[in-house]
């Protein structure tokens, strides 16, 4: 599921407050490839396959970088291919098994400075203690490219008036593809890394670890919720009729997390993206000490403010005025300059 199930990617997975870096693509299925399975020719495959090597890929283009995430965005292709593809490499968070592996006679270590008792060193561990995560969205669109490219961003104070008048007429203008996002319902692909599920459609929902978490540290715990509901895109589009379900996503998300991961419900920021990066309803559960990217207060609605809002009016969402960043390569910003809102 990164803004990435990766706004990723990411799913599209969404970005850091002051650079602009958005989060590692929260794009499933058809949007990321996993680099664990038969290659084609120079690494390639068709577009439904993974892939198993970089041989023959050629950078482009460097789209971003964040030397705080120590991670970096690229744009590339594959040998002679005319598809574009999008490659975000990013250093893992050390667990105690792997650091204790990296300081023994196995790794290389290389002085850079010495004085007195402070030095500092380069340290090289052996390969299987150096991966890096890497996310793929290969085909990449367009849309895609943009939205992992370092551009100005702007606040934007979105009236109800502005959202039906700008917003809503561009979400219904543009085509958005959500096949990913179906599969995953569906069954036809990640069904392995479904932790839990509800049946229910009107209320149910499935649980998934993020594509930005390895699951190895739960200090950085990023779980996503995908309602099986089709047809709710944003925040904008919740009434007092949706209670039902988001409060069985609070409840069981919350007890789906402690289940497998031991992580108690004191320990989890649970919130919802405005604007998110895919419009298909979902929530983001992650640890309380993971400053994850998009939880800042310009995009994230905590649940259960969302649900306290819609209990005291049921179009709390569809009157208020909200917030949220656009960056200026997005179409949505496009249209807010052209109303004069930039």
């Amino acid at each position: 599921m990164a803004d990435q199930m990766a706004e990723p990617a990411k799913r599209p997975h969404e970005e850091t407050e002051n650079k602009s870096i958005p989060e590692p693509a929260n794009d499933h299925a058809s949007k990321k490839a996993k680099l664990d399975h038969v290659e084609g020719t120079n690494g390639t495959t068709d577009d439904t396959d993974v892939i198993k090597s970089f041989g023959g890929f050629q950078v482009t283009k460097v789209l971003n970088e964040d030397s705080q995430r120590k991670s970096i965005f690229l744009l590339g292709r594959f040998g002679d291919s005319k598809k574009d593809a999008v490659v975000m490499l990013e250093k893992t968070p050390f667990s105690e098994d792997v650091a204790k592996d990296m300081l023994t006679k196995t790794s290389i270590l290389k002085n850079v400075m010495h004085n007195d008792i402070y030095g500092t060193y380069q340290l090289f561990p052996k390969q299987e203690l150096n991966a890096l995560k890497t996310t793929l969205i290969y085909p990449a669109t367009e849309k895609h490219i943009a939205k992992y490219s370092c551009t100005q961003a702007f606040l934007i104070t979105e009236t109800a008036d502005d959202y039906t008048d700008i917003t809503l007429p561009y979400l219904e203008s543009e085509r958005f593809s959500l096949d990913w996002v179906y599969n995953i319902l569906d069954k036809k692909s990640e069904v392995e890394r479904i932790i839990y599920e509800d049946p229910d459609a009107e209320q149910g929902f499935m649980v998934m670890p993020d594509m930005k978490w390895n699951e190895k540290l739960t200090e950085d715990l990023y779980v996503m919720g995908l309602v099986r509901k089709r047809g709710i895109r944003t925040l904008r589009d919740l009434t007092a009729v949706h209670l039902p379900m988001l409060k069985n996503m609070l409840v069981k998300g919350k007890a789906a997390i402690w289940e497998r991961y031991q992580v108690p419900g004191n320990k989890l920021r649970i919130y919802v993206h405005y604007m998110p990066s895919y419009y298909h309803f979902h929530v983001h559960f992650t640890h309380i000490n993971y400053n994850a990217p998009g939880s800042g207060t310009e995009r994230a609605h905590m649940l259960t403010d969302v649900i306290n809002n819609l209990e005291i009016d049921s179009s709390y969402y569809r009157r208020s005025t909200l917030s949220f960043v656009v960056r200026e390569n997005d179409k949505l910003c496009a249209r807010f300059q052209e109303a004069g809102q930039i």
